[in-house]
Parts: structure tokens; sequence; C-alpha cells
């Protein structure tokens, strides 16, 4: 499907602050209809303007077909996304979004499934803990956050079927109510599926210490939000080529250009959205050459295979790379 036939036009029902920081969007039809149906830890690309495109969970339950709820941090360090959506955007605007899609999909042979949210990452997790109680499967879900005026969705937890599975983790909050990883993370289980979306540091200190007891990577299922200092040009990248299989074709990418830019600027256009090697849409496959990866959105198995990149911000450790293209 091609994204203009994928585009959506929205209408902004309803703008709400949920939380110190953070307001949600309900987004409905335009013309009325129904919208596609989604699953739990789908997610939307939110076209902003000026080129703006940016990914947001889904937040309301899927069984609705009449709206979209989506949750946005502001973030000091916007490059626009966050700012414009707190600022510019608007109860009766218009707007486009893509239909959803699903890097974060719930295992549903799992036999039990632990969801950990950080700050904003409780987007994808609510919607996973509201499917997982309606299926009435075992779960478990931590919410971890700076403080209780900065969680968003506090209220409907609490007031949730599923309420007493949960349990809020505030930084600001007695040391007894803080989240032990080390404690939580100690005894993978067969069948056990952990889940877990938040700010990158939180991110990683929970991969880590799953891994580090044990957790097999089919267990683990993560989405990030930004790469943070994985996708940022560094200090001593060096020029390298990419050649293009179908045609030959070699084209040089330099020092201070991506991949998916020396490619356009020679009229080679690859899809691309995040810009930050979170969401997968410029996923291309290598053919030879190694890569030098730099999204967060490959496993660590699927980047040691080398087989495949995100070209708006990974480059090459070899001289060339050739790609399927």
């Amino acid at each position: 499907m091609s994204a203009a036939a994928s585009a959506l036009r929205v209408r902004v029902a309803r703008k709400a602050q949920e939380a110190e920081g953070i307001c949600s969007l309900e987004l409905t039809s335009v013309d009325g209809a129904a919208l596609p149906p989604f699953s739990a830890g789908s997610h939307v690309d939110v076209h902003l303007g000026g080129g703006v495109v940016r990914q947001y969970s889904l937040c309301n339950d899927p069984a609705e077909t009449h709206r979209y709820l989506i949750a946005v941090l502001r973030d000091p360090a916007s490059r626009g996304g966050s700012a414009a959506v707190h600022d510019a955007v608007k109860e009766g605007d218009e707007l486009q979004i893509s239909a959803p899609k699903n890097h974060f999909a719930l295992a549903h042979e799992a036999r039990h499934s632990l969801l950990l949210a950080g700050g904003i990452g409780v987007t994808p997790i609510l919607c996973m803990a509201e499917r997982l109680a309606v299926m009435g499967a075992s779960f478990d879900l931590h919410y971890a956050a700076r403080s209780r005026e900065r969680a968003a969705f506090v209220q409907r937890i609490q007031g949730a079927a599923f309420a007493d599975r949960a349990q809020f983790h505030f930084d600001d909050g007695p040391e007894a109510q803080r989240l032990d990883l080390a404690a939580l993370l100690a005894q993978p289980q067969p069948g056990t599926h952990l889940y877990v979306c938040g700010p990158k540091g939180f991110m990683d200190a929970v991969l880590s210490s799953a891994r580090a007891a044990g957790w097999g990577e089919q267990q683990l299922h993560w989405e990030f939000f930004s790469a943070g200092a994985e996708a940022a040009p560094r200090t001593g990248d060096e020029a390298f080529e990419v050649q293009l299989a179908s045609s030959g074709r070699v084209i040089t990418v330099a020092p201070d250009r991506t991949v998916t830019q020396a490619l356009a600027e020679a009229g080679v256009e690859v899809l691309v959205s995040c810009e930050q090697g979170v969401c997968g849409t410029c996923l291309t496959r290598v053919l030879q050459g190694t890569p030098d990866h730099r999204d967060v959105y490959l496993t660590p198995e699927e980047q040691a295979a080398n087989d495949q990149f995100t070209p708006c911000c990974s480059r090459a450790k070899s001289a060339r790379l050739v790609l399927d293209l």
C-alpha cells in the first residue's frame, strides 16, 4: 500500500491536558466514516506541517472505530513534533495521519505478560493492558514516572477492571514503592513476555537488566520514541559509498549526510518517516558490506546479521554497501 493510499484525514475532536507536560488528542474521521481497525501496540504517523512527521501510539480501546486517541509529551529538545502538538494544534483542526501500523504487537501465545511503562510510554502499554484484560489473560502492569503529576491516565488505570494488577512507581515517592528492576526481572519464566516503552534511559535499563537475568530475546518486546545519541552524527564519521544493486550505480555518502539524504540528492527516493532509526519505515536490505547500525528498531540479532539497515541514520563500517535498491 502506498503512503498516499493509506493517508487519512482526521479532525481534532478534543484536546485535553492529561498530566503535567502531556496533552491528548482525540481524532475522528473528517467525513464521519469508521476509522481503520487497529490492535494493541499500534501507532499512527501524524503529519504536523513543514515536513514534520511523528509516530504516536494509539491508547484507546481497539474495539472503538469512531476515534483514535494519542497522548504527546512536551519535549524540551523537540525537533518540531511535540511543540507543534502542544502549541499549534487546536480542537477543530484537520490533520493527515497514516493508517495504523503495529511493530509492537502482543504475543498472544504468552502465558503471562509483564508490562513496563516509563512516563509517556504508558500509551501503548495501557492499550495492551486493557486488551489483555478483555481477553482474560494473565498480566501485570508497572508504571514508572517522575511524579504522580507527570503521569498520564492514572485515574483511568485506577478505575479499570485490572486495577489490582497495576502498580505505580514515582521517583519522588517513598523508597518502598520505587521500581526495583533487578528484583522484578530476576526470575524469567518460560512463556512470560516482557513489553517495555518509555524514555530511552528507562528502556535501556529494563532491557539490559532482563538480558543480564537471562531473558531470551524472543521474550522481549519494546518500542522506542526516539533513538537518542545513537542516531546522532559522530565526530570521526567518514565518507563511504553505496551501490544500487538494480543499476550498479555508486553514490558517495559524505560525512555530514545520511544515506537517505545522499540518495535523495541523487534522485533516488527511499520512504522515510521518523529519520531516527525508530520506526523501521526506511528499512533496506544490504546485499554486501557491513553496516554501522545506529537504529533502535532492529533487535541485536537482526543487527548482527548485517543483511538490513536503516539508511535514515545508520552508516557503513565497510568502504561500500551494496543495497537492494
